[in-house]
């Protein structure tokens, strides 16, 4: 088995997060109020859901699929959110594979702490590109990792098909 180790993310494991609960608005509802689409690297907008690249990716092109309403869980979603988080997700595959070339994807959420959520008042779906070889030496041993482009031009580029694409 491979194992996928990240160790750029506990930068923001470490960060101060608003406690669940605390009645304050989750980052993805302040991204998702707000106007700024570069500087948020939202590269999608629907109806009920936004795509968002990760600033703190697995590998690059990694997004996130977004209801623009707060919700923990699944089973709080409504059909139409549920649809749309879904027609993102086909479309951002789409795209990833017409901008990045990715040989596969790790698709899905993390529901609650002990799973992995970062953000565990606001699911969130989760499309990371594979390629064949992209765990390697540098996160293990020079603690860091290789994002062939940088975030802006990445979301530019999957902006564009996406927006070719209908979403």
């Amino acid at each position: 088995m491979d194992v996928l180790h990240a160790p750029w993310r506990i930068d923001y494991i470490l960060a101060p997060k608003n406690p669940a609960g605390a009645g304050e608005a989750s980052l993805f509802t302040a991204i998702g109020q707000s106007n700024d689409d570069v500087e948020n690297y939202v590269v999608a907008r629907g109806r009920f859901a936004y795509t968002v690249l990760n600033t703190y990716p697995y590998n690059g092109g990694h997004l996130m699929v977004v209801p623009y309403r707060q919700v923990a869980n699944l089973d709080e979603l409504t059909d139409d959110e549920s649809l749309e988080l879904m027609q993102h997700t086909r479309r951002c595959v789409q795209a990833l594979r017409r901008v990045m070339r990715p040989q596969g994807f790790n698709i899905g959420f993390n529901l609650g702490k002990c799973a992995g959520a970062g953000i565990i008042e606001h699911l969130h779906l989760h499309i990371v590109p594979r390629w064949d070889g992209d765990t390697n030496f540098m996160p293990v041993i020079a603690n860091s990792r290789v994002v062939p482009e940088a975030l802006k031009e990445t979301a530019a580029k999957l902006r564009a098909v996406l927006a070719e694409l209908g979403v």
